[in-house]
């Protein structure tokens, strides 16, 4: 059980996350709207494995990326932005399909994202990919890579090596129907997997998609029920309800200025773990990603340029 109040005591290693599933580029929209009415979008960094491995290497932990895109222009221009933010490349492969993309309208609540999916589902499970995952102390991954084969046999084995390794198994259950093949039981596939999951965090609708309508308290219930350890239900302007099956603590919003809710939950994920591999207790872990969440989304675009962690204590009074 992960005590609010205790720090994890991870193994000496010399990388401190590895991320796992989509790299791939957001298309976004100039304007707000709920209808895709806007006429003009923007090209920006995406996937988010990819967008906490950019966002945790600013606040000063060390990321390392698996993940899959295009040889193409699109797949290039992904590769050089982690090589400009100093993250090594070697884990992420280079395939014939064309770069995934998903394109995205503005909003203040949920944005509606529409997906193009090549490259992301090639991801295989590489010798570079194994021994990352015996020198990580973290391995992050969420429901894209197990949407489709063959990524999800790869999936299945990163999730198996990391048991095996004491590797903190945190899963992002960003469940949405539109990523599995048609007649394919997403969810149930989803729920079966929880049981090799130590952390997760989903928002509400993650959590309806997956159980259906139901109370905040219910939903924590539901994943506990299934073996997860730590349960971080995002509640956006509501904050968080956080449960670790003993105790479920409350964490306000911080946010007060709203740009862009694009990568909210990615930025949530990024100070959350920095300050885990810091040696933070729990308790305030979770305060810094609730800052970090608050600090991403006064701007747009998924990725922002984040002050070092420590900035955010005295910022946010953490």
């Amino acid at each position: 059980m992960f005590e609010f109040e205790d720090r994890v005591e991870f193994p000496e290693r010399n990388l401190d996350i590895l991320t796992v599933g989509e790299m791939l580029i957001d298309m976004i929209s100039e304007e707000y709207g709920d209808s895709f009415e806007s006429r003009t979008y923007g090209k920006f960094f995406g996937g988010s494995p990819s967008n906490i491995a950019m966002n945790v290497k600013r606040l000063g932990a060390r990321p390392l990326v698996a993940s899959a895109v295009g040889a193409d222009g699109l797949g290039h221009f992904l590769i050089e932005h982690l090589k400009e933010a100093g993250i090594d490349t070697r884990c992420v492969q280079q395939v014939e399909e064309s770069t995934s993309m998903v394109v995205i309208t503005k909003s203040r609540a949920t944005p509606i994202p529409i997906f193009y999916r090549g490259a992301d589902y090639q991801l295989a499970y590489t010798t570079e990919l194994k021994e990352a995952l015996e020198r990580t102390k973290i391995v992050h991954f969420s429901c894209w890579p197990l949407s489709r084969k063959p990524v999800r046999q790869t999936m299945e084995e990163v999730i198996r090596d990391a048991g095996r390794n004491g590797v903190l198994i945190c899963f992002d259950p960003n469940y949405h129907p539109m990523l599995w093949e048609k007649g394919e039981d997403g969810a149930l596939y989803v729920k079966s997997i929880l049981r090799h999951v130590d952390i997760v965090k989903p928002s509400e609708d993650d959590a309806q998609r997956l159980f259906g309508p139901d109370t905040p308290e219910n939903q924590l219930r539901k994943f506990l029920d299934l073996g997860v350890k730590l349960v971080i239900l995002t509640l956006g302007k509501d904050g968080a309800l956080v449960s670790n099956g003993k105790e479920t603590v409350k964490f306000d919003t911080l946010a007060k200025d709203v740009a862009d809710t694009t990568g909210a939950g990615d930025a949530f994920w990024s100070g959350f773990y920095a300050a885990l591999v810091k040696g933070y207790p729990i308790r305030r872990a979770l305060k810094f990603g609730m800052a970090v969440s608050a600090y991403k989304l006064q701007y747009m675009g998924a990725v922002v340029d984040l002050p070092r962690l420590e900035e955010f204590e005295q910022r946010y009074q953490i």
